[in-house]
């Protein structure tokens, strides 16, 4: 890092648990985030100017006016622009340092493989079960440390998936059949929401990559902000998992 670098993330290098070292771990560090809606924007944001080497954003859609409410990361000159362009040009401008590269379609299984293969880390910001389904399955195929937020109405949830001995994955919570779909176009979403659940996540990859603090595995933090409480569960493994389970 040069003087500039050492400028830059000066705050954060200041912290014991993060540190010179911490903070070099990061620049070396490739996250996979994957939906710049409402959750993937203040990830892309915060993992970017918190020094994050390279970046590859995941995303099909095309920035809308209703969008605008909570997507902090598109701004009303970029509608009709594919999302993952419209973050690029942001976080450019945000942190030139940091390398994006935008992905702008629906991954195919082997394609995701492919990106997920090349990331330290994954970030699931979608807004779909099929999608964190699939996430789930090559996450746990290739060992890859997940992050997997959602946020509906006034409630969000969090936590991070290492696939390791003992502890639960996705599959483990949710069944792929009969898993109610809900979308903020249905039931509505409060807009400072999307930043506490997708700010989390960007904590939680930090600490991923860096090594520092300890991470949300094998448990499930519930946030309402309506009726403002934190609750924080612990998951167990489902033995008869078909991703994870001993079958």
């Amino acid at each position: 890092m040069d003087d500039e670098d050492l400028l830059r993330y000066s705050r954060q290098i200041m912290l014991p648990e993060l540190g010179f070292e911490g903070q070099q771990r990061l620049r070396d560090s490739h996250a996979l985030v994957i939906g710049l809606g409402g959750l993937g924007s203040p990830v892309a944001l915060y993992l970017a100017a918190a020094g994050i080497g390279q970046l590859t954003l995941v995303d099909d859609d095309a920035v809308d006016l209703s969008n605008l409410q909570r997507q902090v990361i598109h701004t009303s000159d970029h509608i009709g622009l594919p999302k993952v362009e419209s973050a690029s040009r942001l976080l450019e401008r945000l942190n030139p340092g940091c390398r994006v590269e935008s992905v702008p379609r629906r991954l195919s299984e082997d394609e995701l493989l492919a990106h997920v293969g090349q990331a330290q880390v994954v970030l699931d910001c979608s807004d779909n079960f099929a999608t964190r389904f699939l996430l789930n399955r090559v996450c746990h195929a290739l060992g890859k440390p997940l992050v997997s937020g959602a946020a509906i109405r006034w409630e969000g949830q969090l936590t991070v998936f290492r696939y390791r001995q003992g502890e639960a994955c996705y599959r483990c919570l949710y069944p792929e059949d009969g898993s109610e779909e809900l979308a903020c176009s249905d039931t509505g979403v409060a807009a400072p929401l999307v930043g506490v659940i997708g700010s989390l996540q960007a904590v939680e990859a930090i600490k991923l990559l860096s090594g520092a603090g300890e991470v949300l595995s094998n448990r499930l933090l519930i946030i309402d902000t309506l009726y403002p409480q934190w609750r924080s569960l612990k998951l167990r493994p489902d033995p008869h998992c078909p991703v994870c389970g001993d079958a």
